[in-house]
């Protein structure tokens, strides 16, 4: 097992030359180093940067262009992602333009349209389920050139590596598959070859203090060990769950690209290998006498086994009222459902929806 080095200075020889490199934990960590080198080699890629939290990645990426920065992002993607774009949009620090990635064609024509510098995606997206195909999306980008940033925080890089589809950047909230024991908050980002801004990414990593501890980062390369084990059980208990809430009458619909009649199911089965996720989404109908909003928080309230909390990609199973996080214009409808399936026996799991079905016919 790794050692955990905490210090924050390093020692030099008598003549200032430093012994490996290291001068301030800010700069470099040892145990920063080895997340970073594991989770590089997990996206092909040569390097990667940790940092202290997600939104601390992805938010340093979006500054790294500086206030001329033109940022094209998909309109339904993780909440605060997008309220990071309105807000420095808003105050001019940026300008954000959005696309919706239910219509077919609208990233290609926004793209024509506003001239971006970065175009932004997130599949499978939180917490509508859509899918982008990467490949279709760099080819865009870098016919205006542009390059291409993918939240793969979903798929993890078990299921897809984007670099490989002609993105120029991987994001990640690490909090999130990458560890998978919901204790650690950590971000990172993964560079392609020569990628236009990686190098103010790194500055800005540094100078502005966004690293990871060494204990945290200790954790996220314990977590990761089991990372292929955890995503490989999660997607089969999904599929599992997905299979079971199609027949459910009172479910009006399921979001989850692996099933064939999801919209982003063809491209899915092309760029995600070994599985479809351990996230999915499902819509209520409404009752006669409770609307759909009501009958998704009795619902949620109903279950004992899975968990009632924010999060995804743990090894426990939640469930979220999204709609009631999201607070101002929330992106999830109000009888919307997500579930972030873990690795517990999935006749438990199912076991624990039925039981909570089971409160609409008592009511």
């Amino acid at each position: 097992m790794p050692a955990i080095q905490p210090s924050t200075t390093f020692l030099r020889h008598p003549d200032q030359e430093l012994f490996d490199g290291r001068v301030y934990a800010r700069d470099h960590s040892p145990n920063l180093a080895e997340a970073e080198a594991v989770i590089a080699a997990l996206e092909g890629a040569s390097e990667a940067r940790v940092f202290a939290s997600g939104m601390a990645a992805i938010t340093a990426l979006f500054r790294a262009g500086g206030p001329g920065a033109r940022i094209l992002a998909q309109n339904a993607g993780y909440y605060q992602t997008l309220v990071f774009l309105r807000h420095e949009h808003g105050r001019g620090s940026l300008s954000a333009h959005f696309f919706d990635p239910d219509r077919p064609g609208d990233l290609a024509a926004q793209a024509e349209a506003f001239r971006p510098n970065l175009i932004f995606i997130e599949t499978p997206a939180n917490p509508l389920l859509q899918i982008l195909d990467i490949a279709e999306a760099a080819a865009i980008a870098h016919r205006h050139g542009a390059e291409l940033v993918v939240d793969s925080s979903m798929a993890t890089p078990i299921l897809t590596r984007p670099l490989e589809l002609g993105a120029d950047y991987v994001f990640h909230s690490a909090t999130k598959g990458l560890n998978g024991h919901s204790d650690v908050l950590a971000g990172a980002l993964v560079p392609a070859p020569n990628a236009r801004l990686w190098e103010e990414v790194t500055h800005a990593r540094v100078i502005g203090g966004a690293q990871l501890g060494a204990f945290e980062a200790w954790l996220l390369v314990r977590g990761m060990r089991t990372l292929a084990l955890r995503v490989e059980r999660a997607c089969v208990n999904a599929a599992r769950v997905a299979e079971f809430l199609i027949t459910r009458a009172e479910v009006a619909r399921v979001l989850w690209p692996g099933l064939p009649d999801h919209p982003g199911h063809d491209i899915a089965a092309r760029q995600m290998r070994g599985g479809f996720g351990s996230v999915l989404s499902f819509r209520l109908r409404q009752g006669d006498t409770e609307d759909g909003r009501q009958r998704a928080l009795r619902l949620a309230g109903g279950v004992r086994l899975i968990q009632r909390a924010t999060s995804i990609g743990g090894v426990e199973t939640l469930i979220e009222h999204r709609a009631s996080v999201e607070t101002a214009n929330p992106i999830a409808p109000p009888d919307l459902l997500r579930l972030s399936v873990g690795i517990e026996d999935v006749a438990d799991l199912i076991s624990d929806l039925e039981q909570a079905f089971a409160t609409f016919e008592a009511a």
